[in-house]
């Protein structure tokens, strides 16, 4: 036996002996819009009221159910994408929570069979059972048999029991659950109540900044109904699922940031931000600070800036009319301050944008180019952004468009379509793109975007966190911008 072999063997004792156990759950939906995140932060609530310690992932690129989930839960939400973050970050992570946790939910994204890779394949990787969300309005048997047929359709999945969503009555329960075989029960009900339901907007769900209070009210009221069958104890006393270390997973990064200030755009209308990214660049050595494009007056002193997504189009106006801030942010691109803006970021950063009311204001000017809204067409996708500094991975989801804008420097890489991606622009030390990047992909080219010192340009590509997967894997439906 040679040293490698025995070292692998080591390892694989090593990561069994510091495997940790906890119950999971992985929340699943035969589509999009049945209730999965209501019914999720119902749960969440429902144990938080317990005194138990719920932490909640959400599949998929998504930066507003997040932020829902943590507020139900009282825990950070991370992402778990087996495309965007790897193997080897999703199972850290969870790993991670186990340590902590009385129980573990996982929500999924569209279908639990769309995609590739799919939540279901995510729930089977990990071992996670999964419940079945639906809304059952206008429907009872067939809602068994849906279910039944979902069950059945990959044997490396199990599926623990189905959540009713939308149930008209204690009749149409019992229609339900009649059809239903004895492998997949009826775990709970939740009645067609507007109280319940979680606002949305033409990206997603409300900012939970927006709405606490009555995000509050609609999270307790979930609770108490999915609680009146006994659904929490049934819960915590699922068997538990060990969850292991990533093997390989890559220490943590130098701190090729050590030093470095970034000023990070956060409020009402930049708010589009994995806490993934920012925990990395802390890991880097970067200190962070926080300012309001709508409120603040001036940027803070800082060695680079990120404008990150988010609903400038709600707030142009309120954007418009912070000149003096504008003013700092042109002195800061005329000293060439590295600058990373996506998407809402770059739209802030276009000469115009044109509101959802159809009214134009001034941005920031920093790139020709006018934003404008485009109704509830648009485009999303998962690609790599082919940047000078490394590719890094990422999605595009937008319902806005940019017109006039210069010569593109590169396009992000779909994933199964030929076509280009989005547009990535480059002027001075700005780089722009509606392109929403995933840092920890690769955090050397993170770190040289930023302004690292240029020694981190001859870091190798085998310092990146996240291991690839067959690069023909798309999740999402794809379009050109």
């Amino acid at each position: 036996m040679n040293d490698a072999q025995k070292n692998a063997i080591k390892e694989h004792e090593h990561v069994k002996e510091s495997a940790e156990s906890c119950p999971a759950i992985f929340i699943a939906a035969p589509a999009s819009g049945q209730g999965k995140t209501t019914v999720t932060a119902a749960l969440a609530r429902m144990l938080r009221r317990r005194g138990r310690v719920v932490r909640v992932f959400k599949t998929g690129p998504d930066y507003l159910d997040p932020r829902v989930l943590a507020q139900a839960s009282g825990q950070p939400v991370d992402q778990l994408d087996l495309w965007m973050a790897g193997e080897a970050y999703c199972r850290q992570r969870l790993f991670e929570a186990a340590r902590e946790a009385d129980l573990i939910l996982v929500e999924g994204a569209m279908g639990l069979y769309d995609g590739e890779p799919s939540s279901a394949d995510l729930a089977a990787l990990f071992g996670l059972p999964m419940v079945i969300v639906m809304d059952v309005k206008g429907m009872a048997q067939t809602a068994a048999a849906l279910v039944t047929g979902l069950a059945g359709f990959r044997d490396d999945v199990r599926i623990a029991g189905l959540i009713a969503n939308a149930c008209g009555s204690q009749r149409h329960r019992e229609l339900i659950e009649g059809a239903l075989p004895a492998s997949v029960p009826l775990l709970a009900t939740l009645p067609r109540d507007e109280a319940l339901a979680l606002p949305e907007r033409h990206l997603g769900l409300v900012q939970a900044e927006e709405i606490r209070d009555d995000l509050e009210a609609r999270f307790d009221a979930g609770a108490e109904a999915l609680a009146a069958g006994g659904l929490a104890e049934a819960l915590l006393s699922l068997a538990p699922v060990a969850f292991t270390p990533a093997p390989s997973e890559a220490s943590t990064p130098p701190a090729w940031l050590a030093g470095r200030t970034i000023a990070v755009a956060r409020d009402a209308a930049f708010s589009f931000i994995y806490q993934a990214n920012l925990d990395l660049l802390e890991r880097m050595g970067a200190t962070l600070r926080f300012f309001s494009p709508l409120a603040d007056r001036a940027l803070p002193t800082c060695d680079a800036l990120w404008l990150p997504g988010g609903y400038p189009e709600l707030h142009a106006s309120g954007l418009a009319a912070n000149a003096a801030l504008r003013d700092d942010l042109h002195r800061a691109f005329a000293a060439d301050l590295p600058i990373l803006a996506e998407c809402g970021g770059l739209l802030y950063c276009l000469e115009t944008l044109t509101d959802v009311d159809e009214q134009t204001h001034a941005m920031l000017g920093l790139l020709p180019g006018a934003g404008a809204m485009r109704g509830r067409r648009g485009c999303q996708g998962m690609q790599t952004a082919e940047l000078p500094e490394g590719p890094v991975r990422g999605h595009a989801h937008h319902r806005s468009q940019a017109g006039g804008t210069p010569e593109p420097i590169a396009h992000g890489r779909r994933q199964r379509h030929p076509a280009p991606g989005e547009a990535i622009f480059r002027a001075r030390r700005l780089t722009a793109s509606y392109l929403h990047l995933f840092f920890p992909d690769n955090p050397v080219a993170v770190a040289r975007l930023f302004g690292a010192d240029t020694a981190v340009a001859c870091a190798s590509e085998a310092s990146r966190t996240a291991p690839t997967l067959d690069p023909t894997l798309d999740p999402t439906k794809e379009c050109h911008a």
